[in-house]
């Protein structure tokens, strides 16, 4: 069998490793059911330096090395690929994740260290890549799911991977493979609410893979069936490509209530977890999908195997506390009434943004009025509400900005906002690539590189705003500065020839052919 070596790249270096690698978790489980030996780096717990990553590479005679993870990662795995080469000639180096799925042809070429990448989900794909390197295989094309090099070193796309459509049939996380006790429980606290804030030994899992809505800033990589296959003239894979204006497709899936609440009964009685953050896109698609009985079973389950927290006088609980995200249009005062009972504490709202014609064009179904009706529902539930806001979107202005400030005040609260960010496998890097690329000199990778969690700005899509003005104008926001952003609505308007009183805009809907 094969000697895996997994390694979790460093991501978000300004913040403490808070969340094990679900997927690095999952996939290792699954190559330790199939008989392989397995070890994991996790080089973003550890944070050690090269030195410890080269030890790490040269402590056995490593099959395979695997690693993965978002697209912001990529600037360590790019480092990683290329010791793990000089280190490992014979090893075989594959990379999955979001990463290399949203931009396989690419990512391949500016990693050619990399033998085998895998495209979209993993859980069947990469145990037979495994085989595949076990029985001594050299080429890899009859791989679904895989993109990998030919004897003469070109590219060569296999056929599409169907995704798997039990999701009750994994087996649980390899939690054991990662350091809890040393770095992930001591970083187990959540500042979105006052239990979050208490968390002791806190874990992460999926309950589900998809969502039901179009947010064009959003990526789902392969994972909700949005992924289509590309073709060469002789009907070949040729590449990927995600949603598009007008071709949208959706996958939901999600574990059953009894496979989730029997996982997190495993994770309190093994690992002592007080807490859980379910990472799922959406849990509200979930229950609406479900026909409103997926949540609620959950709750019931919860209480009947005795995880409902009960709470102490000082705010300790016995039992399990636990979070996820929610939906300004498809959450009810019902079902977050009965969520809060079992122990949920905080729900993350995409709220975006309050101005109208902006949530318009962001495809998420959502409303000023559905946005504040829920907050007020969540509220109610007592249940802390975690609003998530964007700034610059394409169509952003001087009057969206203004509508924001006036929600803020409205609900007492003050969101510092996100900026809108074209990552790769959304609507809108697909829409707004050939600017992202004359942004950084034409040259992608240097894109890719500079990517973040959307707290700096990167590559910019507003049609109004250039990068300056929207850091200056978030400023003015966080501080409610009114009078200073009417004064440079007027300079603004001067620069562009804008007459006071028109529209203060420069937007116009982007022009792109439709896929087929």
């Amino acid at each position: 069998m094969a000697k895996v070596l997994f390694i979790n790249p460093v991501v978000r270096e300004e913040d403490v490793p808070r969340h094990v690698p679900y997927g690095i978790a999952l996939l290792a489980a699954i190559a330790i059911e199939k008989g392989h030996l397995v070890q994991v780096y996790d080089a973003n717990a550890w944070r050690a330096g090269d030195e410890v990553l080269d030890t790490v590479l040269a402590a056995d005679h490593w099959d395979a090395i695997a690693l993965g993870g978002i697209t912001t990662a990529y600037g360590s795995i790019k480092k990683i690929a290329q010791r793990a080469r000089q280190a490992c000639p014979n090893a075989k180096i594959i990379l999955g994740g979001g990463v290399l799925t949203s931009l396989p042809t690419e990512i391949m070429t500016w990693l050619p260290q990399v033998d085998i990448g895998c495209i979209g989900e993993g859980f069947i794909t990469f145990p037979e890549i495994l085989n595949s390197i076990d029985l001594g295989q050299e080429e890899f094309n009859q791989v679904r799911g895989t993109i990998s090099r030919n004897a003469e070193g070109s590219l060569v796309m296999a056929p599409q991977r169907s995704l798997l459509h039990d999701l009750d049939s994994l087996p649980y996380p390899a939690w054991d493979l990662f350091p809890l006790e040393e770095v992930y429980f001591p970083n187990s606290t959540a500042l979105f609410s006052e239990e979050g804030m208490m968390a002791e030994r806190r874990l992460d899992i999926n309950m589900s893979y998809g969502c039901s809505m179009i947010c064009r800033y959003c990526y789902h990589l392969g994972i909700s069936g949005d992924m289509r296959y590309e073709v060469d003239k002789n009907g070949k894979p040729s590449g990927v490509s995600f949603d598009q204006p007008g071709t949208y497709n959706r996958t939901i899936r999600y574990h059953s209530p009894e496979y989730v609440v029997n996982l997190v009964k495993h994770m309190h009685d093994k690992y002592g977890v007080d807490f859980v953050t379910f990472l799922d896109e959406n849990l509200m698609t979930m229950d609406r999908t479900s026909g409103g009985t997926w949540l609620g079973r959950i709750c019931e389950l919860w209480h009947e195997k005795g995880l409902a927290p009960t709470f102490e006088a000082d705010g300790s609980w016995s039992g399990v506390c636990w979070s996820g995200t929610s939906h300004a249009t498809l959450c009810n005062p019902e079902i977050l009434k009965i969520m809060r009972k079992a122990g949920c504490v905080h729900l993350v709202y995409g709220y975006e943004s309050f101005a109208p014609h902006v949530m318009k064009t962001i495809g998420k179904g959502a409303t000023p009025k559905t946005n504040i009706r829920s907050f007020h529902w969540t509220l109610a539930a007592d249940i802390r509400p975690v609003p998530n806001q964007i700034i610059g979107f394409p169509n952003e202005d001087f009057a969206s900005i203004r509508m924001n400030m006036d929600a803020w005040k409205d609900l007492g609260i003050v969101v510092k906002p996100h900026f809108a960010t074209p990552y790769p496998g959304s609507e809108w890097f697909t829409v707004y690539r050939n600017s992202i690329e004359r942004q950084y000199g034409g040259n992608l990778e240097d894109f890719i590189l500079d990517l973040g969690d959307a707290t700096k700005i990167t590559a910019v899509i507003s049609h109004n705003f250039n990068a300056v003005e929207l850091v200056g104008l978030r400023d003015m926001m966080l501080n409610f500065d009114y009078r200073h952003l009417e004064e440079y609505e007027m300079i603004w308007r001067d620069n562009h020839g804008i007459k006071e009183g028109a529209p203060s805009t420069l937007y116009s809907e982007p022009k792109l052919k439709k896929a087929s």
